[in-house]
């Protein structure tokens, strides 16, 4: 009867007779890893999606303005990405509303998007700055392609370390590098369709102005916000993550050494020439760098293919805005730590 309740048990486990244990759960965890990896892609049923369409038209007052504008009109805001180094103060005198320092959902701003761009639009001396490294082959084959401008870079990556090196296949995310550096922003904004099957958005203006009549211009670093994380991708399933896609990792040192500072929305149609007239809003932003494997990049792409809105456009790094001169960035950064 052992004998019978031993086999009986060793069928359902999936443990062979002539197999050790070691073996066995070594097979568990090829599976488990497979799971994780090579998940299904679903999803919510079809409906109306209220938060189509509700980026700002052309015309509408956000278009992108001239810096230092010589005709009289009002100048922008102050801008993102900024320097974010301790002790960096910039020029440009902010009286406005402060921005939020605590964690965001604690004052009703929920993540309305997720996306990323080529190296980090912000600035962090010795973490990621102008001396960082990167897959540098990869690089010049970009810059000769015309390919998206490519920001700082973290210090993580040595080229004779595979886990920075060795190829990743990846099942979701589009054009991604093992090595490279990326800087994940998650915007939030109290006028999304929190807690719905259209929280998420792309464009994530669209998310951000979801809701009509709860964004005023008056109070706008209290009702939206961006998460900036920087992070180098590696093949090593000991950085692995299991849910980058609804808000930035606060663990150990991830969050710790937060920057605080009201700015604008980024990307590289803006530059210290022609400014973002989002602004202001609050950005919070680690200040370290930190390895995270590749897989968790892409379970973030297939958490986004399976929204009800088709996402597919933030699959891919974004190119970085050249980190903004002093006398655009504002004068009132300040420090956090967030805590789980």
């Amino acid at each position: 009867m052992k004998l019978v309740f031993t086999l009986a048990i060793q069928t359902l486990l999936g443990v062979s007779m002539n197999r050790s244990p070691v073996a066995a759960a070594s097979e568990c965890e090829n599976k488990s890893t497979k799971v994780k990896l090579g998940m299904s892609i679903m999803k919510p049923p079809a409906g109306d999606n209220p938060c189509a369409g509700k980026k700002p038209a052309a015309g509408g007052g956000f278009d992108n303005k001239p810096c230092y504008p010589t005709d009289g009109t009002v100048p922008a805001g102050p801008q993102a990405g900024a320097n974010v180094s301790k002790d960096y103060k910039g020029s440009m005198e902010y009286n406005g509303t402060e921005p939020i320092l605590e964690a965001y959902f604690n004052d009703g701003l929920c993540p309305v998007n997720v996306h990323w761009h080529l190296g980090a639009e912000h600035l962090s001396d010795g973490q990621f700055d102008a001396e960082g490294h990167g897959p540098s082959d990869i690089e010049h084959r970009r810059l000769a392609a015309g390919k998206e401008r490519k920001g700082n870079l973290c210090h993580h990556y040595k080229e004779d370390d595979s886990k920075f090196t060795e190829h990743y296949e990846w099942k979701h995310c589009l054009g991604m590098e093992v090595g490279q550096t990326y800087e994940v922003h998650w915007p939030h904004s109290k006028a999304g369709a929190c807690g719905t099957p259209n929280q998420y958005q792309s464009p994530f203006y669209d998310g951000v102005f979801c809701r009509d009549g709860i964004l005023s211009l008056d109070i706008l670093p209290k009702l939206v916000g961006v998460q900036a994380q920087i992070f180098t991708i590696v093949n090593d399933e000991s950085y692995y993550y299991p849910d980058l896609f609804r808000g930035m990792i606060v663990d150990g040192e991830m969050g710790k050494d937060m920057a605080v500072y009201v700015g604008s929305t980024t990307g590289t149609s803006r530059d210290n020439e022609t400014c973002s007239a989002y602004s202001p809003i609050t950005w919070q932003v680690d200040r370290t760098c930190h390895m995270i494997s590749a897989s968790s990049f892409d379970r973030m792409c297939g958490e986004m293919k399976s929204q009800r809105d088709d996402m597919s456009e933030d699959l891919h790094a974004h190119g970085s805005r050249k980190v903004v001169a002093d006398m655009l960035a504002a004068d009132n950064l300040s420090n956090t730590q967030h805590t789980p």
